[in-house]
Formats: structure tokens, C-alpha cells, sequence
């Protein structure tokens, strides 16, 4: 396994988060690390990959800012890049919920750790809510967990007011990704007046790294935010590919659909572009078709590096 994948994020307040981004991203392109990191007032956000002693170092860099200390990581192991390039951007929030008075940083849930999360959501009285977006879900989710049919993180908020009642749900447990999005869902159902709200601690990439299969109440795969689409319970690339149109994950069972173009469309997105982008889609494809049978990268980091290479033998001939 040659590269460490890192998610990370940390709930802080970061006034200079402005000051950091291009210190920040002048190291991660330096040492060939790639990946989004998201700063904000409220903290930061994102996930990254490299060598080891690269993550390392970037880790240590973070973790001096005196703000950034216990900064909480994630890490996986992947035999193949999974970013195109190194970002640093600035937000307003490290995950948008678009509601502006909750901050997890003085409310939030009770964290579960993942060796007891089994427990707790098999209890009758408890109240399974999976935090993500629909296409996720469909994924792999636990065992019992309610899906909110969101298409966007903005949506939750909307779907907590109207199908959840502190009354009847005396008991809730949440989970996420990494973590991160059930720090702001179950500080807004203790707003709403929940009593007791938990939240799977390091989320399902922890409870993935720490709960043996066998034991698991997970089912399916767990989407990821970069090239590797899903991990399965190893953490592992799972059996999902993307379609590189509306970069929705697809089964081998959707590229059977007619609706499956490779690189131009699939079953989710078929009637959501126009013919313009269509025609686009196919050029970006062959493209890629043509920098693969010339061993070249086509996008990102490795396509810049490709690019300079080919100026400077054009200009030494």
C-alpha cells in the first residue's frame, strides 16, 4: 500500500484560517499531497492523501497551530492516488447545514464509541437516524437506521422539524462518514429540545477500522469522497465505480442500464443534461481514452507535470 489516506477535522475557533491557506497549500503541493482541506471560522474540514511520512508531517504542522492540537484524524491505505490535486478552500462553514446559530463547539451530542455502538442501536427505545444523503444510503447503511431522503446536507434540517418529535423519540443515535456531520445534526436536535442525542464517535470509518466483520451491524459498502468511490468493511475499494458526468457511484448492474455511456451518462443522470454538455462529455473521454493508451495522465497534478514536461522538450528541440 503505497499512499495514506487522511480525513480530518476539528470544530475550533480559527479567526486566521484565511492566513493559513497558502502556507497550507504551498506544503501539501511541495510533498505531493493532494485532497481538499475546507477552513473556516468554525474550524476545518477535508481529507487527503500521500506518503506516510508526508501525512506525517502536514499532521504535525496542523497540530502546532494551537488551535488545531487534537485535531481528529482518520486514516485508510490505498494502493493508487485517489485526489488529482491539492486544494485549500476557504468557507463559510466546514460542513454546511446553512443554519448559522448552531455551533458544535459549545452543543453536542453524547459520543459513542465503536465498540459500543452496537449496543445502543440495537435497544428498543433508541431512535436510528443515518445522517447522509440518499445516495449514500443506498449504499450501505446499519442495520435498522432511518434514512432522512435527503439530497443535500441543507435538507436535514427540514427533515428533523417535521419527522422527528422530542416527544416520541426519546432516544436518538446518528452517524455519518467520518464524524463530522453528526457534530452540527445532534447539536441541532439539542436545540430542537431532544434530550438524549449520541452520535457514533470517528463515524463509520472508525467503526469500519475498529468492529470486526463478523460482529458488524453494517450492511453494504461505505461511500467515500474521492477516487476509490466505496470502501467495503476492510476499508478497502469496494465494488462501485463513478460516472465521471454527475459523479454519482454506480453498480456493474447500472453500466448494463442503456442509459450507461462511459464518461457521458447513467441511470441517475440521463435526463439531466443538455445535448451541449453531452458533446462534452464525450471529448473529455476521449481525452482520457487517449492520454491512457499514451501512458499520461489526463487531469490534475499529474496531467500539469506532463504538460511542463512536454514544453520543456519542445523548447530544448
Amino acid at each position: 500500500m503505497s499512499y495514506v489516506v487522511c480525513a480530518l477535522y476539528r470544530f475550533v475557533d480559527l479567526p486566521d484560517h484565511a492566513d493559513l491557506r497558502a502556507p497550507l497549500l504551498n506544503r501539501m503541493e511541495a510533498a505531493d499531497i493532494r485532497g481538499t482541506l475546507l477552513l473556516a471560522a468554525e474550524g476545518i474540514n477535508g481529507t487527503v492523501a500521500g506518503q506516510r511520512d508526508a501525512i506525517d508531517d502536514l499532521l504535525s504542522y496542523l497540530r502546532r497551530h494551537p488551535a488545531l492540537a487534537e485535531l481528529t484524524t482518520k486514516e485508510s491505505l490505498t494502493d493508487e492516488m485517489p485526489f488529482l490535486r491539492a486544494k485549500v478552500k476557504l468557507k463559510k462553514e466546514i460542513v454546511t447545514m446553512g443554519v448559522t446559530d448552531i455551533d458544535p463547539r459549545k452543543s453536542v451530542g453524547t459520543y459513542i464509541k465503536p465498540a459500543d455502538w452496537n449496543a445502543l442501536i440495537s435497544a428498543e427505545d433508541v431512535t436510528v437516524i443515518d445522517t447522509r444523503n440518499e445516495y449514500e444510503v443506498a449504499i450501505g447503511t446499519f442495520k435498522g437506521a432511518i434514512n432522512p431522503h435527503t439530497n443535500s446536507f441543507r435538507e436535514f434540517p427540514e427533515f428533523a422539524e417535521t419527522q422527528l418529535d422530542p416527544a416520541r423519540q426519546k432516544k436518538v443515535a446518528m452517524f455519518c462518514t467520518g464524524g463530522i456531520r453528526c457534530e452540527k445534526s445532534t447539536a441541532y436536535l439539542k436545540s430542537l429540545g431532544f434530550g438524549e442525542v449520541y452520535h457514533l464517535e470517528g463515524g463509520i470509518l472508525k467503526y469500519l477500522e475498529d468492529v470486526d466483520e463478523k460482529d458488524s451491524l453494517w450492511q453494504g459498502e461505505c461511500f467515500v469522497f474521492d477516487n476509490r468511490v466505496t470502501v467495503d468493511h476492510q476499508l478497502q475499494p469496494g465494488q462501485y465505480d463513478q460516472c465521471h458526468a454527475c459523479r454519482m457511484p454506480i453498480s456493474d448492474q447500472d453500466k448494463l442500464s442503456n442509459a450507461y455511456v462511459a464518461g457521458v451518462s447513467c441511470p441517475h443522470c440521463i435526463d439531466q443534461f443538455e445535448d451541449a454538455d453531452r458533446e462534452r462529455f464525450r471529448e473529455r473521454e476521449r481525452q482520457v481514452r487517449l492520454a491512457r493508451q499514451r501512458g499520461e495522465a489526463h487531469l490534475g497534478s499529474d496531467a500539469r507535470i506532463t504538460a511542463e514536461r512536454r514544453r520543456s522538450r519542445k523548447n530544448q528541440r
